[in-house]
């Protein structure tokens, strides 16, 4: 067996999420959030050119030399799956694997309320799932898509950076295209994708104007766009997609945006006590009358006063869901604390239920 299929191996026994290669440091592991090192000698330079040499295609190792990074999907004989990053640092090759689930949980199994089943079969519309890197955003994606999957016979077109998730055709047919290899970025499959008969996109992630304006207008022409963004909650989310605009048009696409969106899911991934691995704390704004007209008007900052009064409606802002995982003891206050969006609200409503 060789080094990088052991190293692997161990990865997935220890139920860890990523597996970092670095010169001159033994092989370490991300468990429940934790770095640890494995009991392993320091990794050479060569150790970890005969790792990316077992990894990466020829046309890869050429496309790594030109740009020197790489994102890549790596499957194992046995089926297990990984998001592989190679890159170079301090003149050292490195890699870090992510091992994605062969299993694409439920959005109950993940703990989302059930009014996203019913927002992922709407007909049209744009759903934002952000969060800081590594806090499951993929995952959640793929449970949203898994959803439209099991319950409408319709076209899901995804455009991934790499695939993760791998989605077999079950009442809809789905088409997965990577970037790199099957199309060259995320602007120029959604120039296209539209002539490819979709119901449902899943875009991997807005990075760019082009991006987010082709994402907007996907959802305007009668598509469900499914899609993520580097943001902390829904406020900043609507504002990072408006502000990324030039002033002229910004009015513009606050009113496509109001139209649009069906909801936005802002989340992030804390240690559970039971040690039984992490849980997920989100935030889920849900595009009201109220809200659309809050974003149509340039009020987004009225928007947390609006998550506070809505949660009849299946809304929470991110600060009670961390708060009702402290009371319901899932995590601690302290591990709570270190996520908290504003200190303030967060204590607020500890102190609610500790009276």
């Amino acid at each position: 067996m060789s080094l990088i299929q052991e190293l692997m191996n161990i990865q997935m026994q220890q139920g860890a999420s990523d597996l970092i290669l670095k010169v001159n440091t033994p092989p370490v592991v991300r468990s429940n959030g934790d770095l640890l090192n494995l009991q392993h000698a320091p990794l050479t330079a060569s150790d970890i050119e005969k790792c990316i040499s077992e990894i990466l295609t020829g046309e890869q190792q050429k496309d790594f030399q030109d740009h020197k990074e790489i994102d890549i999907s790596h499957e194992q004989p046995g089926g297990a799956r990984f998001r592989v990053n190679v890159f170079r640092q301090q003149g050292a090759c490195g890699m870090v694997l992510r091992a994605i689930p062969s299993h694409i949980p439920t959005l109950e199994e993940l703990g989302f309320p059930a009014v996203l089943n019913k927002l992922v079969l709407r007909p049209r519309g744009l759903i934002i799932v952000t969060g800081p890197s590594g806090c499951g955003k993929s995952t959640t994606q793929a449970a949203l898509i898994d959803n439209r999957n099991n319950n409408d016979p319709c076209h899901i077109v995804t455009v991934e950076d790499p695939i993760e998730f791998i989605h077999k055709n079950k009442k809809a047919l789905v088409t997965q295209r990577e970037v790199g290899r099957d199309t060259h970025s995320f602007a120029n499959a959604l120039k296209f994708v539209l002539r490819q008969d979709p119901d449902v996109i899943l875009v991997g992630e807005m990075r760019d104007l082009e991006t987010i304006a082709l994402a907007i207008t996907a959802a305007e022409t009668g598509h469900i766009v499914v899609t993520t963004l580097h943001t902390s909650d829904s406020v900043s989310t609507i504002d990072r997609m408006i502000d990324v605009f030039p002033p002229h048009q910004q009015s513009q696409i606050r009113m496509q945006l109001s139209l649009n969106l069906l909801c936005v899911i802002s989340q992030n991934l804390l240690k559970r006590t039971d040690n039984n691995g992490r849980v997920a704390a989100y935030e889920i704004l849900i595009a009201t009358p109220s809200v659309r007209n809050l974003i149509r008007e340039a009020k987004t900052h009225q928007i947390a006063s609006a998550l506070q009064i809505s949660q009849q409606q299946g809304m929470i802002a991110f600060d009670t869901c961390l708060a009702n995982l402290v009371k319901r003891r899932i995590v601690t206050k302290e591990e709570a604390l270190l996520k908290a969006l504003k200190f303030d609200t967060f204590m607020k409503e500890v102190e609610s239920f500790s009276k």
